[in-house]
Formats: structure tokens, sequence, C-alpha cells
């Protein structure tokens, strides 16, 4: 990357859009959570069902908490017009009536799964994480609050690995119970270019650019986290 600049007051000046933009995407990708050992696994087939359940049950408690983190942020907007993109997130999630949104169709993964809709093993470590998240979203400026979901900035590409390797894996989990998936490549890329955009626009200062790297990091780390637990199985 290019050679970092000082300002004539000592402090370092901001980093260009396009480099700016390039340590974002660079950390969404190298540390997203798909090359994490057991995404790996699940997408060469090499998971059990004893294995792939438990990472069913317990991302759900991930899955509630995104349209609670939206509402927090919501609540921090003077703009009608962020609320507004806000709101279209959180029923994305929640949908606008019973039976719709993307925690329904998490549900739906885990009834395909042979799974009830009261089975979260909780394990050690999930809770804690998603908490993590959810307190950076509520304490933090909304600049860093926005930049950690850029997890979604990454292409579509490793969301349709992971509906190609249920498919051709896991028969065993319903073709319906994919549809969470399915609905994500979309509303996952719009997510993230619409969070993108405004990461770029209040970032202004090297020190605010260096906290929205720093979050988008964070957030990745709870991702792996998340899936450290489940693959401990609840051991430690």
């Amino acid at each position: 990357m290019p050679a970092t600049s000082v300002r004539d007051d000592g402090a370092a000046a901001p980093w260009r859009t396009p480099e700016f933009t390039e340590r974002l995407r660079a950390v969404a990708e190298e540390r997203h959570h798909d090359r994490h050992p057991f995404n790996l696994r699940m997408h060469r087939g090499e998971l059990t069902s004893d294995e792939l359940c438990p990472w069913i049950a317990n991302r759900f408690h991930h899955q509630r908490r995104i349209p609670v983190k939206d509402a927090l942020i919501l609540a921090r907007f003077d703009d009608p017009a962020l609320r507004r993109a806000r709101l279209r997130r959180i029923q994305d999630h929640d949908g606008v009536r019973d039976g719709e949104g993307g925690i329904e169709r998490r549900l739906r993964l885990g009834e395909a799964a042979d799974l009830t809709r009261d089975q979260r093993l909780d394990l050690p470590g999930i809770r804690p994480a998603v908490e993590g998240y959810a307190n950076l979203c509520h304490l933090s400026p909304a600049l860093d609050a926005v930049a950690a979901s850029l997890t979604e900035l990454p292409p579509p590409g490793p969301m349709r690995t992971r509906i190609a390797a249920f498919e051709r894996h896991s028969p065993w989990i319903a073709a319906d119970g994919l549809a969470y998936f399915r609905t994500r490549i979309g509303q996952g890329g719009c997510d993230g270019e619409e969070a993108l955009a405004l990461v770029r626009a209040w970032a202004r200062t090297r020190e605010q650019q260096e906290r929205a790297v720093a979050a988008l990091a964070f957030k990745c780390d709870v991702l792996w986290a998340l899936l450290d637990a489940v693959e401990r199985g609840g051991t430690g």
C-alpha cells in the first residue's frame, strides 16, 4: 500500500478514498469467516450432521440480535433518510409481519435440519461474542457501528459457495431451508455497499479511518469466535 503521508501539524494525513476502500475490502476479504477451518470443512462436505446442526442452532443467536443492533444504530441517526434505510435492514430480518424475514427463514433452516424452534445449544463463547458486537453498536460512534457491518462487503461468491455445498453434501436438509442464504445474496450486497458509502463519507480523519478498519476487524473476530465455539463443541 502507498507510504503514509504526514500533515504539517505532525498528524498522519487521511488515506485517499481508493486506499481507504482498499484497506476495508482487504480486511473484509482476508478475515472473512468463510476462511475459518470450520466453514472450509463445511464447503468441502466434511461435516457430519452432528457437527452441522450445532452450527445451525447456535448461529441463530447472532441472527436474532442483528435487528436489535440495527435498531440501536437507527436511534442515533438524525437524518430521516438514514433511518428509513436502517429500517429496511431491520425489516429484512424481522419481516413486516409474522412469518416473514430473515429470522423466520433461519428458523426454517433449523426445521429443515430436523431441529425444533426452541433447540438452542448455547455453546460457551457464543453469547459473549454476539453481545460484544451489540455493545459496540450501542456504545461506539455511529461510524464504528456501521463500519463493523462491512463483513458483508465481499462479493456474493461465499454465499453461493455455501448454498452449493449444502445442496451437494447435505441433501438431508430440505431444499426450502436454504431460502435464507439465497435471499442474503442480494440483501447482503446492497447492505455492504450502502454501509461502505456512509463510512467513506463519515471517516474524514486518519483516526476515524483507522477506527473504521478496527471496527470491521472486530466484527470479523466475532464471527470467527462463533465458529471457534461451535468447532470446540462446547468443550472449553
